[in-house]
């Protein structure tokens, strides 16, 4: 009987696929402004956050019941800062309110950034796609086969093969000079040595982001909010033995409040896809998370929860500008080396990374406004001082900004940090602290995939693209020199790789944790002690998954959303 059960669950899960009518991105008959929403409405699940895990959450959930995905930011459709490759860095150096882009700076100094658009991370990211290996999988106890098929599913839609064209082609050849080996051609797979991965930017170089998974909702069981910021999520706890999710409070892009509830039904659910910073805020505001914290802030306890915010960590990026004598193409991550150290070796080049001018006023990595190597400290970018640095760089040679960068990530990490709110406004970062490299073992990753890179740059296969007059220390004080970070700075960095990793430490944008299963969430996402809520997203993740983990974000929502549609049909058809 039970097998039966799976069986009709399995042909009810692979057959509403082929009678749902789905419509194309941009034209979401389902996406609206907040502002049109009644005060109060009623679904089977809501989704807080439209994000990378988000969107295809709320693509599978909604083939069978009603879904209403709540987005704080607005469509990433017709936003050439969002659409183009050409244009990576205009996104994240855009700080105005309205901005894809949220800046936040950790505790540790490092600047980063957090997505607050439909779309999430892959709408700001450099686009590469990898997915986990096989032993991350069957480490955190995921079904390969259901895996696989999510992969797939995302891979459909937005995941390509990328030109390599003669700079990254050098990289490639560099890494395999130096020993990361094999070399394994263009796979999405998570294998040792070195390869070419997937990109979620087309061969006309338009990104393609997971909003793009809403292509396969179900139109009629969906409502997708722009502008909708959730505030808290509701919990009744009178006469029951644990709090109980049962709706949401958000409000529109006019401050107008809105309550979004629950139907009646056991199995409906409030599911958190804010991220690793979104998540575990969204938890403390809503009154669950460690209880003198939350006292501290005025909130009232539904759950003490000592961990949530916990083991925050982010992967430290460490790289090396290496300035071209040829022109080169512009690209973005494509090629990676995976050695058996734990360090990724990855790289980027071109004017719109490197910097000269996609626009008179916009340098990508270099621009004086954006932060990762700008020419104005962040304490110095006045209106003046900003149009003073671009018109020093707008009379500066093109060859002075031709190259590009080739970097290392190490894998993990096992360094860890925290998150506490600094306020009540869920529009406010929370404060952030990674203590990247403070584990030994993180800081020697760093130094040998360093090591890796020099090798790169000495080696046969990249001679054309560096100058024989510039030395790997050169080229090192040269990197260090510009302002990556907020850190103090130490002279002659390049005689010590390990302050030459701590000086110039920055973000892959990669953070994680806060809401880890085990800690937080139990191994079906759902947040211990309460009932009907459960986070779905990179806040879960006690490790990085692969190179990059876009691609095992976005695998996630589906993954989770197809389990839980069919544990509800399979215990819909156990009670007929």
């Amino acid at each position: 009987m039970k097998f039966d059960l799976i069986i009709a669950a399995l042909l009810g899960i692979f057959l509403f696929h082929g009678f749902c009518s789905s419509e194309k991105a941009p034209n979401y008959s389902f996406m609206r402004q907040a502002t049109t929403a009644p005060e109060i409405s009623h679904y089977d699940y809501i989704i807080i956050g439209g994000g990378t895990a988000g969107c295809p959450l709320a693509a599978t959930l909604s083939q069978k019941y009603h879904v209403l995905l709540l987005e704080r930011g607005g469509s990433p459709y017709g936003n050439p800062n969002i659409t183009y490759l050409s244009t990576f860095g205009s996104a994240l150096s855009d700080l105005s309110p309205k901005s894809p882009s949220q800046r936040f700076i950790s505790e540790d100094g490092v600047i980063n950034a957090r997505a607050r658009v439909l779309g999430g991370g892959s709408c700001l990211n450099a686009g590469f796609y990898s997915r986990a290996g096989p032993k991350y999988v069957s480490s955190v106890g995921w079904d390969g086969k259901l895996v696989n098929e999510s992969y797939v599913w995302v891979e459909n839609k937005v995941a390509f093969q990328p030109p390599v064209r003669q700079w990254q082609s050098a990289v490639r050849d560099g890494l395999v000079e130096s020993g990361v080996v094999p070399y394994n051609g263009f796979t999405y797979d998570h294998i040792n040595g070195t390869k070419i991965g997937g990109t979620i930017f087309d061969a006309a170089g338009r990104r393609h982001t997971a909003a793009d998974l809403l292509e396969y909702a179900n139109p009629s069981g969906i409502t997708l909010l722009l502008h909708a910021t959730v505030h808290k999520i509701m919990f009744k706890t009178r006469g029951l033995s644990r709090p109980k999710a049962h709706g949401v409070i958000f409000r529109d892009a006019l401050g107008k409040k809105h309550k979004a509830y629950l139907r009646r039904g056991e199995m409906n659910e409030v599911i958190v896809s804010s991220g690793a910073l979104g998540s575990p805020q969204m938890l403390m505001l809503s009154g669950v998370g460690p209880s003198e914290h939350l006292k501290a802030h005025n909130i009232t306890v539904v759950l003490d929860q000592p961990n949530v915010g916990q083991r925050m960590m982010d992967n430290p990026m460490n790289a090396i500008f290496v300035p071209s004598p040829v022109p080169v193409e512009v690209s973005l991550i494509q090629v990676v080396g995976i050695t058996r150290f734990g360090s990724y070796i990855e790289a980027a080049s071109g004017e719109n990374f490197s910097g000269y001018r996609s626009s008179q006023s916009d340098y990508g990595m270099f621009s004086p406004k954006i932060g990762q190597l700008s020419t104005v400290p962040p304490k110095q970018r006045t209106p003046e001082a900003l149009e003073k640095a671009i018109n020093s760089m707008n009379a500066l040679d093109a060859a002075a900004f031709r190259g590009g960068f080739i970097l290392e990530k190490i894998m993990g990490p096992i360094s860890t940090g925290h998150l506490e709110l600094r306020t009540r406004n869920p529009n406010d970062n929370p404060s952030i602290t990674f203590n990247y490299f403070k584990e030994p073992e993180d800081l020697q990753r760093c130094v040998n995939g360093l090591k890796v890179i020099e090798n790169i740059i000495e080696s046969k296969s990249f001679s054309q693209f560096r100058y024989d007059s510039i030395s790997l220390p050169a080229l090192l004080n040269l990197t260090a020199s510009a302002p990556v970070n907020l850190l103090p700075k130490h002279d002659n960095i390049s005689v010590s790789l390990e302050q030459f990793c701590k000086d110039t430490v920055m973000t892959i944008w990669h953070y994680h944790g806060g809401c880890q299963v085990g800690n937080v969430v139990d191994q079906d996402y759902k947040v211990i002690g309460v009932d009907n809520l459960r986070v779905i997203d990179g806040s879960t993740f006690n490790y990085s998954p692969g190179t990059n983990p876009q691609a095992t974000v976005m695998m996630l929502g589906r993954y989770m959303g197809v389990r839980i549609v069919n544990e509800r049909l399979a215990k819909e058809e156990s009670n007929h």
